[in-house]
């Protein structure tokens, strides 16, 4: 069964209180295992950036709630396409805090074929943005975003 990926940037559509953010990703969590989606969040204040992966039917009930939700507004679609192997096969959501230049470097890269950069030097999304995760779990250092 092919694997499906999809990630957007959104804006907040209006302040959330932490213990806000942590129900949303509980709830989208719960919602996601079913699906057999997982995929990773990203937040830094006043942005979204979620990269959603697994099987077609998971992937379009989850962005399509994603597409319904009122938390966020001026949702734009970054990419979507079958990938190869799942980033992130562990975590049906997983959140990270993260600095707005951290996040706008994500969002503007190159998602095209959701691939990493066989360019000594170049990165693409996929490459910011496992780099960025990997940093959240203590694994190694991002640098040059």
């Amino acid at each position: 069964m092919p694997v499906r990926a999809v990630v957007y940037v959104s804006r907040v559509a209006r302040r959330m209180a932490p213990n806000e953010l942590d129900a949303l990703t509980a709830s989208a969590s719960s919602f996601n295992r079913t699906a057999g989606v997982t995929g990773v969040l990203l937040f830094d204040g006043a942005r979204y950036l979620q990269y959603l992966e697994g099987p077609e039917d998971g992937v379009s009930s989850v962005y399509g709630r994603v597409v319904r939700a009122t938390r966020h507004a001026q949702l734009e679609e970054l990419a979507k396409d079958v990938i190869g192997l799942r980033q992130f096969p562990y975590w049906p959501m997983k959140l990270f805090q993260v600095d707005p230049i951290a996040l706008g470097a994500i969002a503007h890269a190159s998602w095209d074929g959701f691939t990493r950069s066989p360019i000594a030097g170049r990165r693409s999304a996929v490459d910011l943005l496992t780099e960025l995760v990997d940093v959240g779990q203590g694994k190694s250092h991002l640098s040059n975003v």
